[in-house]
């Protein structure tokens, strides 16, 4: 069972990312008076300056940054304090070249960008010991310091790390694991291609091959290692920040990268849980903007949801506040009139109880000079800053909403396994992002909100049973822990939806020699006789359920009923294996199960809701176009109804019922029309 969120704001905040060291001293006390009048009183702070603290190898000079603390706490000005170690110095790396990461090929990321370490250099984890214990010794006592950050954006720029330190790291992970090469060699199916092992130091991370395709269970494994690695170096800076901070300040990092276990992250080093959330990515011009299936920054809420699943009640480190690029890369349109606040409340409505945004002021040098602030070059007032001035009076009225939970009645499961295999898989890897595209999609257009549920081992059926519905759609991997606790939760009475390949493999990536759905077997009553993806001189697949067509994916595994309290609900109705079962029900328990033998699309998925009795389960309340986003939070007394206008036209919606607008306290029923991008916040009474 995972423990409880160890920290949690008193209200709603806001806060700016600010770099002293980038700007004249001239200008911090303006600065941090001008944030004041918009609302903000935390800054983050020193997140890349390690030079700072330490321009020459064990000299270190903390008067810089003691002098801007100094103002802060003058002005009354909260702080984040950030250890430096995503910015490793000149002089480090030109000593120790072994703490650079590496190409799959071997050639090293040098000096002159950001995140070129790898984590795994003891040279690198003494040095990075020893910067955190000198800065936390240093600042931790000061009033204004409320919290600390670790790192920035683990595992962000990269995801993958192929140094001679990650090696020698990989074969100490591996010994841990298996003890023995024999059972690895069992484990990882060496037998094929003459791999087999007979010396630890034979074994090295991936390293480039013919096709670039390596060893399946081996990149398996490489993945779950890259995880330990992040937790371990984490765990580390937090280990010592713990024996300085105050009691009531928080530990954090920024990230929801890839190839980490951010559950555990939190669960082991962290009190808080922050995301960078950029919205308008999906406007760049190195991306095409006009897929309409992607729902541009709508889809934002997709990954607000993910890091909703690992802590509940999360902070923004970076929220979007202008276009973002860098002269090397990406260029994007400045955010419309409107677009600030959206997705602020986009970020609020999916439970941050505080947003800090990038960054206060825009560069005038180095690589970010096009990834814009609140601020533009000029430091004169102007629009951005007047909507976080909005912004700022939203949050105002709405301060009862921090430690509301998000309200769903519905769960997506996933589990890491599962995506690091659809990493390793491209079969997997289809499949695995054609059916989470489409249930968000489904679910965000016909206003259904819903959760992440993180499933493991050593979870429990409790933690499931607020769910109505969980939809699996595509768990490859599968273990005897993780189906116990699934069935205990249908027992119990919940319902659970189960898409193709479901049960193909155990943890090692390596297929069982059962039928599918595997261990899930005794559960669906069900078994597969034959698979396929549809190929492109296919017709779309499709099923019939009760006289409705609907699409039945990209991949269709033909199923079979095995017990005769199987119902089946729909079926195949073209291809070879027209006629054959597409979706089958059982009731087991208190509840059921739903076996679909193809991947989701939107139209199968709304189908699901509606026959679940799930979509929609505020329609009685508010009518909303597809273009309008619905996220509810509440607490015992009160639930928060965020209407999100996405649309860059006006819309209109329909609250059925009296709700009480946010903003002017007033009831409010029938028809109001919101502007472009705009977002109304209504409140109702819990009776």
């Amino acid at each position: 069972m995972r423990k409880e969120q160890s920290f949690t704001f008193d209200g709603l905040s806001l806060g700016t990312c600010y770099y002293p060291e980038h700007w004249d001293r001239s200008l911090w006390r303006d600065d941090l008076r001008r944030m004041k009048a918009v609302g903000i009183t935390l800054v983050r702070i020193a997140e890349f300056a390690w030079t700072m603290f330490e321009p020459k190898e064990g000299s270190f000079c903390f008067d810089f940054f003691d002098s801007f603390l100094d103002l802060a706490e003058e002005e009354g000005m909260k702080v984040i304090f950030c250890t430096p170690t995503a910015t490793p110095p000149a002089w480090l790396t030109e000593k120790y070249p072994e703490v650079l990461n590496c190409r799959i090929d071997g050639v090293p990321y040098r000096h002159g960008m950001r995140r070129h370490y790898n984590y795994n250099a003891p040279i690198y984890r003494k040095l990075c010991a020893r910067i955190v214990e000198q800065i936390a010794a240093h600042y931790a006592k000061r009033p204004c310091v409320v919290g600390w950050q670790i790192d920035n954006e683990l595992n962000c720029e990269t995801d993958e790390f192929y140094s001679e330190s990650d090696s020698a790291a990989f074969r100490e992970f591996l010994k841990r694991k298996y003890a023995s090469l024999d059972a690895l060699n069992a484990s990882w199916g060496t037998v094929v291609w003459s791999q087999i092992y007979t010396a630890w130091e034979q074994i090295h991370v991936p390293r480039l091959t013919i096709h670039n395709s390596t060893n399946p269970h081996e990149m398996l494994d490489y993945y779950r290692f890259v995880s330990d690695s992040v937790l371990s170096f984490c765990a580390m800076q937090a280990d010592i920040l713990r024996k300085y901070k105050k009691p009531g300040d928080f530990i954090t990092t920024n990230g929801l990268f890839g190839h980490m276990d951010n559950h555990c992250l939190t669960d082991e080093a962290l009190d808080i849980y922050a995301y960078d959330s950029y919205p308008n990515f999906a406007y760049c011009l190195s991306e095409d903007p006009l897929r309409s299936d992607d729902l541009n920054d709508r889809k934002w809420s997709r990954n607000l949801t993910e890091v909703r699943s690992v802590c509940p009640h999360f902070m923004i480190m970076e929220q979007q506040a202008g276009a973002n690029g860098w002269n090397t890369r990406m260029e994007a349109p400045a955010p419309k009139p409107g677009q600030l606040m959206l997705w602020a409340m986009q970020s609020i409505a999916h439970g941050a109880d505080c947003v800090s945004f990038f960054r206060w002021r825009t560069a005038t040098v180095g690589t970010e000079i096009y990834w814009h602030g609140i601020l533009d070059y000029d430091n004169r007032d102007n629009r951005k800053l007047r909507e976080l001035g909005q912004v700022w009076q939203r949050v105002r009225n709405i301060q009862a909403v921090a430690g509301a939970r998000y309200a769903a009645a519905v769960g997506l499961v996933r589990d890491y396994d599962n995506l690091w295999d659809a990493d390793v898989d491209v079969w997997h890897r289809r499949l695995h992002k054609a059916s989470e595209k489409a249930f968000f999609t489904a679910a965000q257009l016909s206003h259904t909100p819903f959760d992440m549920v993180d499933l493991r081992d050593e979870t429990e059926s409790a933690e499931l049973a607020g769910y109505a519905a969980l939809f699996y759609p595509h768990p490859l991997i599968m273990t005897p822990e993780r189906a116990r606790t699934l069935r205990r939760y249908v027992e119990d009475g919940g319902t659970l939806i189960l898409g193709a390949r479901a049960g193909q493999k155990e943890r090692s990536g390596r297929c069982v020699m059962e039928p599918m759905p595997g261990l899930l077997a005794s559960l669906t009553g069900t078994s597969v006789e034959d698979f396929t993806f549809i190929g492109p001189a296919d017709e779309a697949s499709r099923m019939d359920w009760g006289g409705q067509a609907l699409p039945a994916g990209i991949f269709n595994d033909v199923l079979k009923t095995e017990t005769e309290d199987v119902r089946v609900l729909a079926s195949y109705s073209n291809n070879y294996y027209a006629g054959s079962p597409a979706l089958t029900e059982r009731r087991v328990g208190k509840g059921r199960v739903l076996h679909f033998g193809g991947s989701l699309e939107r139209g199968s998925v709304e189908a699901l809701l509606r026959y679940l009795g799930l979509r929609e389960p505020w329609g009685a309340l508010l009518n909303l176009p597809e273009d309008c986003e619905l996220a509810v939070r509440e607490t015992e007394k009160e639930r928060f109804f965020f209407v999100l206008n996405f649309a860059w036209q006006g819309r209109t919606i329909e609250l059925r019922e009296p709700l009480t607008d946010a903003d002017t306290g007033e009831a409010v029923r029938g028809g109001v029309a919101l502007k472009p991008f705009e977002t109304k916040v209504y409140r109702q009474r819990i009776e």
